[in-house]
């Protein structure tokens, strides 16, 4: 009979360590809350009691584990037990930042996946390494070589796709660009006359620019001028021709505008214009009067402000404009002045714009203008009211083709009405254009066209149509060394006395770069006037040199 209870007894424990050992292990130890036996033979699972036990000499006693029947068996790890205690896990359980008291180190965060610790080089650093030395070695990465220690590997720089131009400096938020051209040339015929004589001269030329650096809003300032100035005199001769009067053809030009935008929201925009032209009238010009001593100076200021709103792929733009045009009065070689008044003029317009993206690059617009000019004496030297209004009509597309071909070409009608019937309407074709074709990285191909009205003082001429075409081609043997191409042809057509000049011009210049600081240049140029008038046409011959200051 006791054998028979010592057999039971047995088999009891057997069944219960072969149900243990079936039991799902995690990492390849058994769960204290799991085990079906409290292992008291060490510290790491067993309580206190067992503890007690073991001391007492009691042996390893095993308590049986409460029934796993009806329960679903876990295996691996559960998820996020390997999260740390601050960031994200996937449970995305709530995590306690710690706190960090004044002046205490912070710990650094660990490297993320794939990343690189920073290779340190020691002693002497070297950027370059011969071929030889890098056989069977692990070469550097770009992005590590040259890194010194205790300091962040160099950003590699961008590249300078104009090495030779002008860096600029900083004030406050603007980038300021300034620039002179200084040279000395002469001139074969610099009045443009039938009776050519030649003249040296001196050119001086400033620029200045400046384009603000703001996350939002924008300025843009351009200012560019000229003086040229002729060291020979011309005395007027016996009859006192008007091609030969002595003139002091000294000229000044001046061109600059500020440009505003101000942006209310993310399609809303505010622009504004500030303009300023100062220059002569054209040697060779039917306008100049007989007998100057010098070519009156006039200047154009005029203002433009404006709104520019998107919908989507569809822009519109819209904006008013004022101009003033004025000339100072006109000394004689007498010494007498006359005044030039009745060619004062005010200009008042308005200006519209609408532009679709129908495809990247390609965004067709169309545009219309109209305006009205009041002079400031009704009736001009002749005795003709030379107040007109008018304006003109266009269409066209602006392009961007992966930066190859830039720009926008349009083509329009224009015409204006004078208040004098005795003047004719002026009307022609409107052609405006400023294309830039990159044909490689070292030639440019530009082309630009111009269309304006002109106003005249000729009796019974209601005013000039002025059509001016250009072709560039710019090309770099060197970077430091460049070479532009240009020709010009255009038309004046004087409407009502039957005249019309066409000009040509060929020019070729040299520029060497020694720096971004000072540019050498060379400038040939010849000039052609073709007037249907006879005693008209004049030609002219130009050789500049000069250098360039620029910062």
């Amino acid at each position: 009979m006791l054998a028979l209870v010592a057999f039971d007894v047995r088999f009891a424990q057997a069944q219960t360590l072969t149900t243990a050992l079936l039991r799902p292990v995690r990492d390849g130890f058994v769960s204290p809350q799991e085990s079906p036996l409290r292992r008291t033979s060490d510290n790491t699972t067993g309580d206190k009691a067992g503890d007690a036990a073991n001391d007492a000499g009691l042996g390893n006693k095993e308590t049986p584990a409460p029934s796993r029947i009806g329960n679903i068996p876990t295996y691996g790890r559960p998820a996020a037990s390997g999260a740390s205690t601050s960031g994200y896990d996937s449970l995305n359980r709530t995590r306690k930042k710690p706190k960090f008291y004044p002046g205490q180190a912070r710990p650094k965060p660990p490297p993320g996946p794939g990343s690189r610790a920073p290779v340190v080089l020691t002693g002497p650093v070297r950027l370059s390494v011969p071929p030889s030395e890098t056989a069977n070695k692990t070469p550097i990465p770009p992005a590590m070589a040259g890194t010194v220690a205790g300091q962040p590997p160099r950003k590699r720089l961008r590249i300078d796709d104009d090495p030779f131009g002008a860096v600029g400096d900083y004030a406050g938020g603007f980038l300021v660009k300034s620039a002179i051209e200084l040279g000395g040339g002469y001139d074969t015929n610099p009045r443009r006359s039938a009776a050519a004589k030649g003249s040296p001269f001196y050119l001086v030329a400033p620029e200045f620019l400046a384009v603000s650096d703001w996350e939002r809003h924008a300025v843009v300032a351009d200012l560019r001028g000229s003086f040229a100035g002729y060291g020979n005199t011309f005395p007027p001769p016996a009859d006192g021709t008007i091609s030969s009067a002595p003139v002091d053809i000294d000229r000044p030009d001046f061109t600059g505008h500020i440009d505003g935008r101000l942006d209310v929201s993310h399609d809303t925009r505010l622009l504004g214009q500030m303009r300023l032209r100062v220059s002569t009238d054209n040697p060779g010009s039917p306008n100049i009067q007989a007998g100057l001593a010098r070519y009156p100076v006039y200047a154009t200021i005029g203002s433009t402000v404006g709104v520019d709103q998107n919908f989507n792929r569809l822009q519109l733009s819209a904006g008013g404009t004022v101009d003033r045009t004025v000339y100072t009065d006109s000394k004689l070689t007498d010494g007498s002045s006359t005044s030039n008044d009745d060619r004062n003029f005010n200009q008042f317009g308005g200006v519209g714009r609408v532009s679709y993206d129908l495809l990247p690059g390609v965004k067709p617009f169309a545009e219309v203008e109209g305006d009205s000019r009041v002079h400031d004496v009704k009736l001009d030297r002749s005795g003709f009211q030379r107040d007109s209004s008018g304006g003109y009509v266009k269409a066209g597309s602006s392009f961007e083709f992966s930066r190859l071909l830039t720009g926008e070409i349009s083509v329009g009608y224009a015409a204006r009405d004078y208040v004098d019937p005795r003047l004719n309407r002026l009307e022609g074709l409107l052609v405006a254009s400023s294309l830039t074709w990159t044909a490689t990285p070292l030639t440019t191909a530009k082309f630009y066209s111009t269309t304006s009205i002109d106003e005249t003082t000729l009796p019974g001429v209601s005013g000039v149509l002025t059509h001016v075409y250009t072709v560039e081609a710019d090309h770099d043997f060197r970077r430091w060394l460049t070479a532009i191409g240009k020709f010009t042809w255009g038309s004046l057509d004087y409407q009502g006395d039957g005249r019309r000049d066409k000009i040509y011009t060929v020019s070729g210049d040299l520029i060497y770069k020694m720096n971004r600081s000072l540019w050498i240049k060379g400038t040939l140029r010849r000039d052609w006037l073709d007037s249907n008038l006879p005693g008209n046409s004049t030609a002219s011959t130009v050789a500049l040199v000069g250098v360039r200051l620029q910062n």
